[in-house]
């Protein structure tokens, strides 16, 4: 586990030893506030690396509070601790305070003292050894003493043959910037892995959780709220709503938040549609929906049943969102509990149909029996489909033999997926065509 006061270099260290960009480096100090894992490798052993948030023991209160309050979960979970400091600057205050209380924790202590670059420079690390008898001298942005530091780190780990991990199905959580993602994740993983504050832009880096349900392993990533362009000032800002977008990405299912009380905005749109291109699974969440009631009870006039409010409510965000007619709608409060239960099953489901491959016999069957001119506009010549066969997954690819010696119009695409997501359970899932027109003869 790496700790250490803000802005010491904890995240360039953390990016080093997983061999990744995950947390977001800047020389922005408090970019870091949640807790932050990785997979890190050293001469045949394995072990997970957490980076936490720069540490300020005393500030009880507000996000600081909650960065310490998140480090001391890890810290008791941890197998050894990497206090970092700035070996430049040499021991502070803060530094001295931070080794007393990882002692009092009776963890091995290890101090990391960065910012040495050279083996001419390792005296600046011998003042640290007043903190820890193990001071490892390393520059974690040009890889000096990393290696020494990597032996310090895994000298009492057991050797053991990598195991290889169960697929995990990678689900992203995005949306705007306080719609309840964190408090989602929170509940999802059944522990307090996200800070979750009123302050809008609280999560910064992507916070990775796996979770085991039900025989199966998801790893939820809780995403930086994404702003509008001319709203989004700071870099650090700027970074997160670019590792949001690459999270979304590499993504199987991504879950769209939305705020019940506030109902679908136009930012809202530009999210789903950019989920949407990524070609990930996607379900829409309304959260808040018990706010959302309570508030539609309060001006209605007419008391409508539950089922009725749901309706309305789809039909408000189906009318926003036209292009996402096959996402399902999942109505929950992240706060109380209420209905997050059913996301595990339409997850599991989407995942699995984004997956699906069917054979080119059975697609060929189904072109047979399904009625395909009713997709034909009137007036139009009449379209063909001659042959199809799926080309890969994720999404599921499907390529198209016509009659048309032109492009299929939208529509038409739009009704044939819609008659394959019907005959073979693509839940959630897009569907893309290729398309192989007739050659025009010699």
């Amino acid at each position: 586990m790496i700790l250490g006061r803000p802005n010491v270099g904890k995240s360039t260290l953390f990016n080093r030893l997983t061999e990744s960009r995950r947390s977001i480096v800047t020389d922005e100090p408090g970019i870091t506030r949640d807790r932050i894992y990785g997979r890190a490798h050293w001469s045949g052993r394995a072990f997970e690396l957490v980076d936490t948030g720069g540490l300020l023991p005393e500030e009880k209160a507000g996000i600081p509070g909650e960065i310490y309050r998140q480090a001391r979960v890890a810290m008791e979970r941890a197998s050894v601790l990497v206090l970092v400091v700035d070996a430049r600057a040499g021991v502070q205050p803060l530094d001295a305070e931070l080794a007393r209380l990882l002692r009092r924790i009776g963890k091995p202590l290890i101090i990391a003292a960065n910012k040495v670059d050279t083996a001419g420079q390792s005296a600046m690390a011998a003042e640290f050894y007043s903190l820890s008898d193990r001071v490892v001298g390393i520059s974690a942005e040009h890889g000096y003493g990393v290696d020494e530091l990597l032996d310090e780190i895994t000298r009492d780990f057991p050797r053991a043959e990598a195991e290889e991990a169960p697929r995990a199905v990678r689900v992203a959580i995005i949306g705007r910037p306080n719609v309840g993602k964190s408090t989602l994740l929170n509940r999802l993983a059944g522990e307090d892995r996200a800070i979750v504050s009123p302050e809008p832009g609280t999560t910064r880096d992507a916070v990775d959780t796996r979770v085991e349900h039900g025989g199966a392993v998801y790893e939820f990533v809780d995403t930086a709220g994404i702003r509008r362009k001319a709203k989004t000032k700071l870099l650090a800002e700027k970074l997160s709503v670019v590792m949001a977008r690459k999270h979304l990405e590499q993504a199987d299912v991504a879950l769209v938040v939305l705020d019940g009380s506030e109902g679908v905005t136009s930012q809202d749109a530009s999210i789903a549609e950019h989920a949407a291109r990524s070609g990930c699974s996607i379900l829409l969440v309304l959260n808040k929906w018990d706010l959302a009631q309570k508030l539609a009870a309060e001006r209605m006039e007419k008391k409508a049943s539950p089922a009725q409010l749901r309706e309305q409510f789809e039909a408000l965000i189906r009318a926003k969102l036209k292009f996402l007619a096959y996402a399902p709608v999942v109505f929950l409060s992240a706060l109380t509990g209420q209905n997050t239960g059913r996301l595990f099953t339409l997850i599991r489901e989407a995942s699995e149909a984004r997956r699906r491959r069917v054979s080119t016999g059975e697609l060929n069957r189904w072109l047979k029996t399904a009625d395909l001119q009713r997709g034909t506009a009137p007036g139009a010549h009449p379209v063909r489909v001659l042959y199809v066969t799926q080309a890969s997954v994720e999404p599921p690819t499907f390529v198209l033999f016509t009659n048309q010696r032109k492009p299929l119009h939208f529509s038409y695409q739009r009704f044939l997926e819609n008659r394959l997501r019907a005959s073979f359970n693509f839940t959630a899932t897009p569907i893309r065509f290729l398309l192989r027109q007739r050659q025009r003869k010699e």
